[in-house]
């Protein structure tokens, strides 16, 4: 393999405006967008309940949100394959091998992800910002907000974790998607075909888009944070 042709290739797929890369590229950003969209809210509430509520069973609540973070993610393919095959309980869905089940099981992925990283920025707030804005009359969903602003940075740190963890992942897309062109197939999961029949140039080009992705959305995050620096100084 020619490393130094196979990138030239890869770039020339890029700005030739390859149609099937492209709908690939569509696939994966609009599944684990919305994704991460659905269980933004749940997830947030739930960090919160966690980290400012006091309820019997909350540690332990916490502890199996951290321990779901480590589970594989073709071990959450599997079950969900399980469930929503004609056998399994879900089975009437009809959702296999379709984005809806790709959907689903990157929400099953990145809840934990979400509600841990939330968790643990909610916990190293200032809780003076959450009971100076009860004082002052806001009302709950307000008082949240000021306290959302208050750890903005942590919070868009968990879900650039959260985005990144599932845009990437392969085993559950996989399992529940089929790799189907123009339907399921995503970056991950055109990798690994591309790959395993030899064809490196749409793999390559896959990843170059990938690495944008994460160097955009980290330069996102320090550019928001430099620039509250200066508001500050």
């Amino acid at each position: 393999m020619d490393i130094w042709q196979t990138t030239q290739d890869a770039v020339q797929l890029l700005f030739s405006g390859d149609m099937v890369l492209w709908g690939i590229v569509g696939v994966s950003f609009s599944v684990s967008l919305l994704a991460i969209t659905l269980v933004f809210i749940p997830a947030l509430l739930i960090a919160f309940a966690l980290a400012y509520g006091k309820f019997p069973g909350r540690w332990l609540l916490l502890s199996l949100f951290n321990t779901c973070q480590s589970i594989p993610t073709v071990v959450i393919g599997l079950l969900l394959y399980m469930m929503l095959s004609r056998a399994g309980p879900l089975g009437d869905w009809q959702m296999l091998f379709t984005q809806k089940a790709m959907i689903l099981g990157q929400m099953i992925v990145c809840f934990p992800i979400l509600v841990s990283m939330m968790h643990a920025a909610f916990q190293n707030s200032d809780r003076r910002a959450w009971e100076t804005a009860l004082t002052l009359g806001a009302s709950l969903p307000r008082a949240l907000l000021s306290l959302m602003w208050e750890c903005r940075f942590p919070l868009l740190a968990a879900i650039i974790a959260a985005f990144s963890r599932i845009i990437t992942e392969v085993g559950c897309s996989m399992m529940v998607g089929g790799n189907i062109l123009n339907a399921t197939r995503n970056i991950p999961t055109a990798i690994a075909l591309e790959s395993s029949k030899g064809a490196f140039a749409q793999g390559v080009a896959l990843g170059m888009v990938l690495l944008i992705l994460a160097l955009g959305l980290n330069f996102l995050l320090s550019f928001a944070r430099g620039k509250a620096h200066l508001r500050t100084n």
